[in-house]
């Protein structure tokens, strides 16, 4: 089949989100200025440079996490395991600004080193980050797509200690999450590893 999204599919679910899966979640927390907790899943997140790290996550409407990143310059990025893969999803509930996600789902907030939000005390891995900017993409017609990026430079990571192996961080240890389309998330499990080919041993 072929179909234009302006169209539509004429499919029972919208594909987009299965096609382009699997994603990595990134587990935002945030701290507000009044020092209220804040803590929400994103499904479009990833890292788009290794020097610097560079990480973003997009958020459709200025939803809390965005928007307090953007007043703070700040926020983490929690790992969210397969173990922990019910109480991100209930993180996830769109609760008032008065409730902290964090005693939402029973996770505990602990300090970050570099910055003043909170981070996931039981998640294998975090990421500090400093907001470096907040972009907000248009379409062709040149209109705000009601789209907010938030960019951040990692300034600090925690890695539990039990989830390295021979000094690599072993993902089928810390079983990462993932979110496919429709209700569907997967967990890495297993791993294979390729070589990138070098033209010289051609």
């Amino acid at each position: 089949m072929f179909y234009e999204p302006k169209s539509g599919h004429g499919l029972p679910h919208d594909p987009f989100k299965a096609i382009v899966a699997p994603r990595p979640i990134g587990w935002i927390s945030t701290r507000r200025p009044d020092g209220r907790f804040n803590l929400a899943p994103y499904s479009f997140f990833n890292a788009f440079s290794s020097n610097p790290y560079l990480v973003w996550f997009s958020s459709e409407g200025e939803k809390d996490s965005a928007s307090i990143a953007r007043q703070t310059g700040e926020f983490a990025v929690n790992l969210v395991s397969l173990s922990l893969a019910g109480k991100m999803n209930e993180t996830a509930i769109d609760a008032p600004p008065d409730v902290s996600e964090f005693d939402l789902a029973g996770l505990t907030p602990a300090p970050c080193r570099n910055i003043a939000c909170p981070r996931v005390a039981e998640a294998a891995a975090t990421l500090e980050c400093k907001v470096t900017e907040v972009l907000e993409p248009r379409d062709l017609q040149g209109r705000h797509a009601g789209v907010f990026v938030v960019t951040g430079e990692v300034v600090g990571v925690h890695v539990d200690d039990s989830m390295l192996v021979d000094g690599l961080f072993d993902v089928t240890r810390a079983q990462n999450l993932a979110r496919l389309g429709y209700m569907d998330y997967a967990a890495v499990t297993e791993t294979f590893s390729m070589r990138r080919p070098r033209w010289k041993d051609r």
